[in-house]
């Protein structure tokens, strides 16, 4: 079999994959029970205030998330038809970073809207993106605006009945999705590694969080989830390499295409 035979039975296999999770997934939505929001979420381990900031760490270390986002549309110079996509990614990392800080201002879950409204941004361009790269470019383009509204309507959602499951949708069916791509999909760009890099990081941000309190009793300064923002900060921060090698025209050989 030739590694050009090779390549498209694994794309077919990838279609499959990605057909039958989707079906799963919206089965598994559909048979759940409501999830609410718990309220006990909203009670961090780290009060400390600091400057008259209350929540200090858990609002401050936004901050790298913003400069990544900045530094983002600072170098966006992209000569990509697919730009508007790095535009809204890098532009709703900013909008992370203050809905984040304003929702740990005052932490509840109406301040909580304005945190997951523009992750579910982020989280939904970071697919059409990949979609862009690995499968079909024009297809990526044309499914971010409809996947967009889909995110941001699954917030709405939660906010008008105070059921989690299309956002829990959301935000973990792309996770399950990337992996998939990345196994089974060529792209033109030698940046597979760094998407991986940047799921791992992801994972631990989520353990980070998780383990809030564990982390600042052990640490004594800093929260598991004031870690969570250090961590998604450099995990974005992977998806500025990315792109900026992509910039820099760092393409794959064609042999490489074929293996």
């Amino acid at each position: 079999m030739t590694n050009i035979s090779r390549n498209i039975k694994k794309e077919t296999r990838g279609y499959m994959l990605l057909i039958l999770l989707g079906m799963l997934a919206i089965l598994a939505l559909l048979k759940m029970n409501v999830i609410n929001q718990n309220e006990e979420y909203h009670m961090f381990s780290d009060g400390y205030t600091l400057f008259s900031i209350p929540n200090f760490w858990n609002v401050i270390s936004n901050v790298p998330i913003a400069v990544v986002g900045f530094i983002g549309l600072i170098k966006l110079k992209f000569n990509f038809k697919s730009q508007l996509q790095y535009f809204i990614l890098f532009s709703g990392i900013i909008l992370v970073a203050m809905g984040s800080s304003f929702y740990h201002m005052n932490p509840n879950s109406q301040s909580l809207i304005w945190d997951r409204l523009p992750m579910t941004v982020v989280f939904m361009t970071i697919c059409s993106i990949i979609i862009s790269e690995f499968i079909d470019d024009n297809a990526g383009r044309k499914i971010l605006i409809p996947i967009l509204i889909v995110g941001l309507l699954s917030v709405v959602y939660w906010s008008i009945t105070n059921d989690l499951r299309p956002y829990v949708f959301v935000q973990f069916y792309p996770l399950l999705v990337i992996p998939i791509v990345l196994v089974c999909f060529k792209s033109r760009f030698n940046t597979k590694v760094y998407y991986w890099l940047l799921l791992i990081i992801y994972g631990l941000a989520k353990i980070l969080e998780q383990f809030d309190e564990g982390v600042y009793l052990e640490l004594e300064i800093i929260s598991g989830h004031s870690l969570k923002h250090v961590c998604s900060a450099i995990g974005l921060a992977f998806l500025l390499i990315i792109y900026q090698k992509r910039k820099k025209g760092i393409v794959l050989e064609t042999k490489e295409l074929l293996i």
